[in-house]
């Protein structure tokens, strides 16, 4: 097992850019919503931010993963 130095050592550059690409999608989604604005919110926008404030939350520290799915396998 990893101690928490190898983790992030391992694991933080790959993160670090799935993170910048989550922030690029939302970048060109408000742009899009600017030039063709939309009345019906769609849920995946929703499901997407939702996830961001589940992840930022530590409490959730040991399940983060499994809540993730669930988030994203409800039905819409």
């Amino acid at each position: 097992m990893q101690n928490p130095k190898e983790v992030l050592d391992s694991y933080f550059l790959e993160a670090r850019c799935q993170i910048l690409e989550i922030a690029s999608m939302l970048d060109r989604y408000d742009r899009a919503q600017v030039d063709q604005p939309s009345s019906n919110e769609d849920q995946r926008i929703e499901k997407m931010y939702a996830s961001l404030s589940m992840l930022s939350l530590r409490e959730t520290a040991t399940d983060r993963s499994e809540r993730l799915l669930n988030l994203f396998s409800d039905p819409e």
